[in-house]
């Protein structure tokens, strides 16, 4: 099936002190400075690069100074190194997010952000004479270019620190113990977090966002999509109307994904315990069973434990299940394989890509610059758009785990290049005057990585065949969805396209099997969303958000069967059955009236065409 893996080691760093001693040196979080200003904290990206960090996104208008005092204990003069990267290295010599710092007011002569050929490096700031007792700490940025700094390092020595920059703690600052963990809190773990809990499970709700929603959050924007309340168990889909936003519409503004309601509706579950900034780490697996999971803040570096009989994978990416050691598959199955008419022949490394969505705003006279990094457009190769939708989609041949950083940063760098060319040297350039970049989205849209194995795999025969399956949860309806690169991007753009477009294959809807929802070899663990197991051509349907949410519920009805029976996972589908389907039948819904959705939920048009997408 595909590629099938195991889960390697992953070494994360994430610092438990805002300031710590490392060698003769300080060492400081950047994340954990006490003022931010107008820097970002990032925390995508910490199995690549080990750490948070903050990034002065300002679409190109230079952002608010990040502050943050640290204590000298010894005077003298001290070098100052900062973790950096020169993000646009892979495509342009010229560096786009520079930055400087300085302490006591003093501006250190390095501009940073201007080497190391794309990697994360210790760059030098400069050297600065300081006497014992509490400093100012700064960070300038100069560009507005999404320039990062992931930690400062003050040292009276001539070196920044070598190997793991910072110890971690032998012993979790907290330990939580409940009766099921759910990581991630997009849509999916959401919902499986309330479903649970409403049926007296003591739940805690691990999300490494500052706000629930994933995708249909104001971070990322991207609309509900698919239908509810269907079917044979009509009532799956309440608790997703309960979280659901009013409006729908991508790269809309912020308000319009309410994440506030999400919130709310999460904190008015007694029997759920809430951990945002909170990032899965690492799984304490033996014997094919999660004994815990470790959390880190993705601020304040804490480090919780989380003990249960039970996990949900909600996280995407199935990072929980690649930390246990459960089986999953990345990229695209072969047709000799499984037989589906949209697999390639031979199956391969692709997958659908990542969205960096934008929008704009009107402004009377709005400039914006052009950069020697920014990729070179013209009137053939430009798109000549005033709002970026899911078609703004990069990194399809590219490692959606471990080059994600890259994926990410390409998909802002075409946004800003093409902007610039429209903008300024275009044909119809009077058509963009009074308009300015409003948002760009820098946590992106992801659409398919890891896919956890369970029982039954999913397939696209499966689901066009409408084979009967004894175990059928809720309905799938959208349409096997998939993305390809665009071809008249890839022809300007050949290495890295950043267009898509879509291919649907409509079916009647279809329910998914319940033994989807469980890893095949570890035995406590549930996944709910775009990880659960299914093939790379029957993701395309069952991947949008009105789906995973009711997944969600699914998983946490089927949780609370297992600890009434005290049994795992695969027991409810061999001995408890009828009691899931009777759960379904009546659903977890406080049965209030929500505000009408009907947004997104299937008509499906030729996606081949730019002007033609599913509303």
């Amino acid at each position: 099936m595909g590629k099938y893996g195991f889960c390697c080691c992953i070494l994360f760093c994430i610092a438990g002190f805002p300031a710590a001693s490392a060698g003769d040196g300080i060492l400081v979080e950047c994340e954990r400075f006490e003022i931010t200003g107008g820097w970002s904290v990032d925390s995508q990206f910490i199995d690549e690069m080990g750490s948070s960090y903050l990034l002065a996104h300002g679409l190109g208008s230079p952002v608010g100074d990040a502050e943050t005092h640290v204590e000298v204990a010894a005077g003298g003069f001290y070098n100052v190194f900062v973790r950096t990267k020169n993000w646009t290295a892979p495509w342009s010599a010229e560096a786009a997010g520079v930055f400087s710092v300085s302490v006591d007011g003093v501006e250190l002569p390095g501009r940073l952000g201007t080497e190391g050929g794309g990697a994360w490096v210790w760059q030098k700031a400069g050297g600065i004479g300081l006497k014992p007792g509490r400093h100012k700490l700064s960070l300038k940025d100069m560009t507005g270019f999404d320039g990062r700094a992931d930690a400062v390092y003050l040292t009276r020595g001539d070196a920044p620190p070598a190997g793991p920059r910072w110890p971690t703690s032998p012993e979790p600052d907290e330990t939580v113990k409940a009766d099921l963990v759910v990581c991630g809190g997009g849509v999916a773990g959401t919902c499986a977090a309330i479903s649970a809990a409403r049926l007296g499970l003591k739940v805690a709700l691990v999300t490494d966002r500052p706000v629930l929603g994933g995708a249909n959050s104001s971070e990322v924007r991207v609309h509900l999509g698919g239908k509810i309340n269907l079917g044979e168990y009509p009532r799956l889909g309440d608790v997703v109307a309960e979280i659901g936003p009013a409006k729908g519409g991508n790269a809309m503004p912020a308000a319009t994904y309410e994440d506030g309601r999400k919130l709310d509706a999460v904190s008015a579950e007694k029997n759920i315990r809430l951990f945002l900034n909170t990032r899965i780490v690492g799984a304490d697996a033996a014997g094919g069973m999660i004994r815990s999971v470790t959390g880190r803040g993705t601020v304040d570096g804490r480090k919780t434990l989380f003990t249960a009989p039970l996990f949900v994978d909600c996280t995407g990416d199935g990072a929980v299940g690649a930390l246990a050691g459960a089986d999953f598959s990345i990229g695209r199955e072969g047709r000799g394989e499984t037989g589906e008419s949209f697999a390639p022949e031979r199956p391969d490394n692709m997958t659908m890509g990542a969205s960096v969505q934008w929008n704009t705003r009107t402004e009377r006279g709005a400039a914006f610059p052009v950069r020697p990094w920014m990729l070179k457009f013209s009137e053939e190769s430009c798109s000549y758009l005033k709002h970026g939708d899911w078609d703004w989609e990069t990194g399809m041949n590219r490692d959606q785990l471990m080059n994600f950083e890259y994926v990410r940063d390409y998909g802002m760098l075409a946004v800003y290049s093409n902007w610039a060319f429209v903008k300024n040297s275009s044909r119809r350039k009077a058509e963009w005057a009074d308009l300015a970049l409003n948002w760009v989205a820098y946590v992106a849209g992801k659409r398919e990585s890891r896919r956890l194995l369970g029982d039954h795999i999913l397939t696209e025969t499966d689901i066009v065949e409408n084979r009967p399956m004894p175990d059928g949860t809720c309905r799938t309806t959208w349409s096997m969805d998939l993305h390809y690169p665009m071809p008249e991007n890839k022809k300007h753009f050949p290495d890295d396209p950043f267009r898509s477009v879509c291919r649907h294959k409509i079916h009647s809807g279809y329910p998914i099997p319940y033994r989807c929802l469980y890893s095949r070899n570890i035995g406590n663990l549930f996944m709910a969303g775009r990880n659960i197991s299914v093939t790379h051509v029957a993701l395309g349907t069952v991947r949008v958000m009105r789906t995973t949410g009711m997944m969600g519920e699914v998983v946490g009805m089927a949780a609370a069967i297992c600890r009434r029976h005290n049994c795992l996972p695969r027991d409810v589908y061999k001995n408890h059955l009828p009691e899931l389907k009777e759960m379904m039948r009546k659903g977890v819904g406080r049965g209030l009236p929500q505000p009408p959705q009907k947004y997104n939920l299937g008509a499906l048009f030729r996606c081949e065409s730019l002007k033609e997408e599913n509303v």
